[in-house]
């Protein structure tokens, strides 16, 4: 570990030490992931906490994750709910939909939440036909060489002033210059400049230091 990232690490240990703070269910949510071999990719807790704020704020009824790993982010979004809310959240691997149908079972939301198996351009096509929007609040954490395609179904699926927020967009700072031996670069570009043309979205990006390294963010609301 760098000198820079141990100290953002001790940075971030000391917000989420006084604002977001562990408990059982977070804690035992990547445990779990963890003792499963799932890739130790979760979002950190004050960026977990971060889209719970984001998504009480927004108030929220209807969320729609991208990309479940073992629950921990799902976990931070389904709990800024209301009791007759609903999370739908999209996940490739079945292995890592049981793990975060378990951890979402002992956090007491898997009442709230459903995840959905299959590769998510294929789930979401039917997330429209069943009329499962409008979305309120939508997170996209999946592979990034098809964000660009995630951010155009989430704005087909979501309200007027609704808030997509789009993860691990600062790819360590190479985002800023092509890389085209690196399709997660690559696609994350696209979709930063999709966002960019695309008059119905009104968004920024902003780079992020901390217990995951060297990253960033992107948030966009849906014009009304």
């Amino acid at each position: 570990m760098s000198n820079d990232h141990a100290q953002w690490t001790t940075v971030d240990r000391y917000f989420t030490d006084l604002l977001a703070p562990a408990d059982d269910a977070l804690t035992a949510a990547l445990a779990d992931s963890t003792a499963a071999g799932l890739p130790e990719i979760a979002v950190a807790p004050n960026q977990g906490k971060l889209l719970h704020l984001l998504v009480a704020t927004q108030g929220a009824r209807n969320v729609l994750e991208i990309g479940t790993l073992g629950g921990y982010s799902t976990i931070w979004l389904a709990r800024a709910l209301p009791a007759d809310g609903r999370l739908i959240t999209l996940e490739y691997d079945p292995k890592h939909a049981d793990v975060a149908r378990g951890n979402l079972a002992r956090a007491g939301l898997d009442k709230i939440v459903e995840v959905r198996v299959g590769a998510a351009l294929d789930t979401l096509p039917l997330l429209e036909q069943e009329g499962a929007g409008p979305f309120d609040f939508v997170f996209i954490d999946a592979d990034k060489v098809n964000n660009p395609h995630y951010v155009s179904w989430a704005l087909k699926l979501s309200r007027p002033g609704a808030l997509i927020v789009v993860d691990n967009v600062g790819r360590a700072g190479k985002v800023a210059t092509p890389h085209p031996e690196d399709p997660a670069v690559t696609g994350t570009r696209e979709m930063v400049e999709l966002v960019a043309r695309e008059p119905r979205l009104d968004a920024t990006a902003f780079q992020v230091v901390g217990t995951k390294g060297y990253d960033g963010l992107l948030i966009a609301r849906v014009r009304s």
